[in-house]
């Protein structure tokens, strides 16, 4: 395929060139830039009409299977559902799935909902929740996506009501007279083995998702990733269903098949100070990583997290592919350590915008300043990569972009002014390599792999306003995933 007229490089005056991409079985390389190159018989041409065509994005930190459940959901939280009543009107207004013939006698289906947040109707628990959804099962699920909360129909239909089961994990909440409250912390995998379950959800809309986004590579950090999650992207990958590049984070057990477009990642290990953290139990999970040759990245979002992060680290010695996820509060002391120790920090800007309010209303002021910082790590040395954490962000990586440029809150409030970035620099953060999040960003030059997002405008003006809506076109490994306006071949 030939690509005319457009703009490679995100500074002034770049020259518009064309761009030959090249598929031989099994990849699809850049094969030649130059201007005015000659077609070939046949070969296809898109006219990008002076349009910037950057490198594929790569989302560093999402969540693919969550994400896809996500869109047969019901929104309960922030910005969709504000209020209780809101809330109740969410749930009430959810449609029962389809049921097949003749199966009328099974259990009412559950409603799932998402994104919940203490500011709608505070901590909810079965009570709370069945006063607002009384008649169906319910499970809804905190916007951190470390909570689940059943309603009292819910624990009725997994025969929980009465008594909770002796291997209950520890997160299953109990009230004084031993009896569930509705509350599951990280006890996912043991809740999805008692719901009846409606298969794994469909990644096809998802992958369609991401590549209007420009997206061609993801990095799945979800911990509990195994066997069964690697089959599942491996087939949609394989099928087409799933337009990109996967790699996966998981168990330290973690095996991937061997094809292209799925690799292992990191041992994910979340540490949580809600619960006691046994600082001995982190070091010895980073050692038995590293013993096997695979790097660590570390669920961090409050400072003492990174405390205990940044010392098991110091304590076995950290690789240079170990990751902190999120570094929700970095101070400059911790910011320093991370840097010495050479940890990348993979973060979230979208939380500025989507839940900035929230910080400024509820979070000490003292610990506002270091709230998702860009420019201060950094300045402080720190590697620093872009994800979203999608469902429980937006995954839309150009409003995540936009929030580290702008740092506003949706309020129109700043949140750390000081630690906004340059438009360039925002851009970089989802252009590094998968295996390197924060390293040097990915340019388009000859014989690098095909992944690309076009833009309908020169960079100079897609700068100014950083907009899922200016990508037209998306290839992964030379197959064009995306296009928009593009069926008589030109860019808007």
């Amino acid at each position: 395929m030939l690509i005319r007229d457009v703009e490679l490089a995100t500074e002034a005056n770049a020259p518009r060139v064309d761009v030959r991409i090249r598929r031989v079985p099994g990849s699809a390389t850049i094969a030649a830039i130059g201007s005015d190159l000659e077609a070939a018989a046949g070969e296809p041409i898109v006219h990008g009409a002076g349009g910037a065509l950057l490198p594929g994005l790569h989302d560093h930190h999402i969540h693919l299977l969550a994400l896809a459940a996500a869109s047969r959901s019901v929104r309960c939280g922030p910005p969709d559902v504000t209020d209780r009543e809101g809330l109740a009107r969410a749930i009430a207004g959810a449609s029962a799935p389809a049921r097949p013939p003749g199966a009328d006698e099974r259990p009412a289906a559950w409603i799932r909902g998402v994104g919940y947040f203490e500011s709608v109707a505070g901590d909810l628990d079965a009570g709370a929740l069945s006063q607002l959804a009384p008649g169906r099962p319910v499970r809804v699920q905190h916007r951190s996506g470390a909570l689940w909360i059943l309603n009292q129909r819910g624990l009725e239909t997994l025969g929980l009501a009465d008594r909770l089961p002796d291997d209950a994990p520890s997160g299953a909440e109990r009230d004084a007279q031993g009896r569930s409250t509705g509350r599951f912390f990280r006890a996912d995998a043991w809740l999805r083995q008692l719901i009846e379950d409606p298969g794994p959800p469909d990644l096809a809309e998802t992958g369609a998702m991401l590549a209007r986004y420009g997206v061609t590579g993801v990095t799945d950090a979800t911990p509990g990733n195994g066997a069964f999650e690697a089959d599942l992207f491996a087939g949609a990958i394989a099928t087409s269903r799933l337009p990109l590049a996967v790699r996966m984070m998981g168990l330290p057990s973690l095996a991937v098949p061997l094809q292209p477009g799925l690799q292992r990642g990191a041992v994910k290990l979340v540490l949580d100070d809600t619960t006691a953290i046994d600082p001995d139990s982190v070091v010895e999970s980073v050692r038995n990583a590293h013993e096997h040759d695979r790097p660590v990245a570390i669920h961090c979002v409050t400072r003492t997290e990174l405390v205990v992060a940044l010392a098991a680290l110091a304590a076995v010695g950290a690789r240079p592919d170990d990751r902190i996820e999120h570094a929700s509060i970095a101070p400059p002391e911790l910011a320093r350590q991370l840097a010495q120790l050479g940890v990348t920090v993979v973060t979230q800007p979208n939380f500025v915008r989507e839940r900035g309010d929230a910080y400024l209303r509820d979070v000490d002021p003292s610990e506002r300043p270091w709230l998702y910082r860009c420019q201060g790590l950094l300045d402080a040395g720190v590697a620093l990569g872009g994800g979203t954490d999608a469902p429980f962000g937006n995954p839309n990586p150009w409003a995540a972009m936009q929030a580290a440029v702008d740092r506003r809150t949706a309020a129109g409030a700043v949140l750390g002014a000081e630690d906004a970035l340059r438009p360039e620099r925002a851009l970089a953060l989802f252009t590094s390599a998968p295996e390197a999040p924060g390293g040097p960003p990915r340019h388009v030059t000859v014989g690098v792999p095909a992944d690309l997002c076009l833009l309908d405008r020169p960079w100079s003006r897609a700068r100014d306003a950083l907009d899922a809506g200016a990508v037209v076109a998306t290839w992964h490994q030379g197959q064009l995933t995306w296009h928009a306006g593009l069926a008589d071949g030109a860019a808007r």
